[in-house]
């Protein structure tokens, strides 16, 4: 009977050395998990060996954990500065290649603007050119002259009545001027009857007053004693009532 009461004693106290090692290799699997979820006001268990043991290795597990994490966020940082400082010299260096090409732009645009003006004072300097050359080759006409006399008045007289269609030859002209004034451009006459009527006839062709104002051929003087005036209106008004000076062999 006592040797089955010591059996029992020993199986008890073997029991709670066993629970006491498996909570101790818990603990070294747990053990950061476990301390840190621990109060700071919590008992301690301070009764054997394992229970020490077990503190112990927790501790230093926790420890490892702490490094290992320390490690991670050390390395975790370097690449974060690492990137940040490698994204930082590509942006530097595409602000570089953006400045470089906005300036090589602005310098082809300002070649383009000088070649621009260079081209058009190049065209400028040949139109001009072109037309100092122009006005070389195209001479003024010069202004056909007449002789100041009987054949001269009577040639100036065929070319203006020619610009206003009056029919005429220089052999007309010249055989009714003869027989009216005999060539004298300040002839008149002041015995007729328009003399009577105080409108005598004038000029080379003896042509009164009325008359020529009504004929006269523009471009030409008013003055009715003026040699190429008096023949033109002489010779308008002629070809209004007889068809042409031509026609004309006696006074009319």
């Amino acid at each position: 009977m006592p040797k089955n009461i010591l059996s029992r004693a020993h199986s008890r106290a073997l029991t709670k050395q066993h629970r006491i090692a498996i909570a101790g290799v818990a603990a070294l699997g747990t053990a950061a998990i476990a301390l840190s979820a621990v109060p700071s006001n919590a008992d301690t268990v301070t009764t054997g060996a394992p229970a020490a043991a077990a503190q112990v290795a927790a501790g230093t597990a926790l420890k490892n954990v702490k490094g290992t994490v320390t490690d991670q966020l050390a390395t975790q940082t370097v690449k974060l500065d690492t990137f940040a400082a490698q994204k930082k010299a590509a942006d530097e260096a595409a602000k570089q290649r953006a400045e470089a090409a906005a300036k090589k732009a602005a310098a082809q645009k300002a070649a383009a603007d000088a070649d621009a003006r260079k081209a058009a004072q190049d065209r400028a300097a040949k139109e001009a050119a072109s037309r100092s050359v122009q006005r070389v080759d195209i001479q003024p006409v010069a202004a056909k002259t007449y002789a100041n006399n009987l054949d001269g008045w009577i040639r100036q007289a065929l070319d203006i009545m020619k610009q206003h269609n009056i029919p005429g030859s220089y052999s007309g002209l010249q055989r009714n001027i003869m027989r009216e004034s005999s060539g004298n451009p300040m002839a008149i006459n002041n015995w007729d009857i328009n003399a009577v009527n105080g409108i005598p006839s004038k000029g080379l062709l003896q042509v009164i007053q009325p008359t020529f104002n009504t004929y006269h051929v523009s471009g030409t003087s008013w003055n009715i004693y003026d040699p190429v005036a008096n023949i033109t209106a002489a010779a308008n008004y002629a070809a209004h009532r007889y068809g042409s000076m031509d026609n004309v062999n006696s006074a009319y």
